[in-house]
């Protein structure tokens, strides 16, 4: 049984030589990138494009990764830069909130089809609706936190702003998203009666 090596000792192999190892990289990390470029871009193929961009990028500038913070904090910054020039470069059409096949999307690609999680599936469901409808900047702070599971800090290191100002946009994003998942909810409990 082959011990699960950490991130510093992949990228040590891979600048060495050794690809494979720079595949297992790849593979820890794809699908948080891929979810988080979803966010931003609200579509499959877009965000599939996204991930594929950052993983070369963070290829080509392996050896420039200095271990002042984690790996994912740095990969997810090159997510958050490479998604935003990838949204300013199309000038992606805003879609309605109420765009369901984004939101399939996203629960397809996260968690497949499970029919003994219907209540979990709904729930997830109002939740990507509600963060859907969020900003850019709320969606990534929310994203990064809970999904990424990323400190104050390392948010803060990952959009290049003050651990202040991310505890402040964090509070301030929950507010909006509470607000939108209880207005989506009251909606949908009017249609049910």
């Amino acid at each position: 049984m082959q011990k699960k090596l950490s991130d510093i000792d992949l990228i040590k192999q891979t600048l060495a030589g050794n690809q494979a190892a720079y595949a297992d990289l790849v593979k820890e990390h794809q699908r948080f990138v891929f979810t988080l470029a979803m966010r931003f871009t609200k579509s499959r193929e877009d965000a599939e494009e996204v991930a594929q961009d950052c993983f070369i990028k963070a290829y080509r500038s392996l050896a420039t990764f200095k271990q002042e913070s984690k790996f994912s904090t740095w990969l997810y910054s090159i997510v958050y830069t490479t998604a935003m020039t990838s949204l300013r470069k199309k000038r992606v059409d805003t879609s309605s909130i109420d765009d369901e096949e984004t939101y399939i999307q996203i629960e397809n690609v996260s968690s497949g089809f499970d029919t003994n999680n219907i209540e979990n599936k709904s729930r997830s469901f109002y939740l990507n609706q509600a963060i859907g409808q969020l900003t850019a900047d709320d969606t990534t702070i929310i994203t990064l936190f809970y999904k990424g599971e990323q400190s104050l800090e390392e948010i803060a290191q990952t959009l290049g702003i003050e651990a202040n100002s991310v505890k402040v946009k964090l509070f301030r994003a929950r507010q909006r998203l509470k607000e939108k998942l209880e207005r989506n909810l009251k909606h949908e409990v009017k249609e049910l009666i």
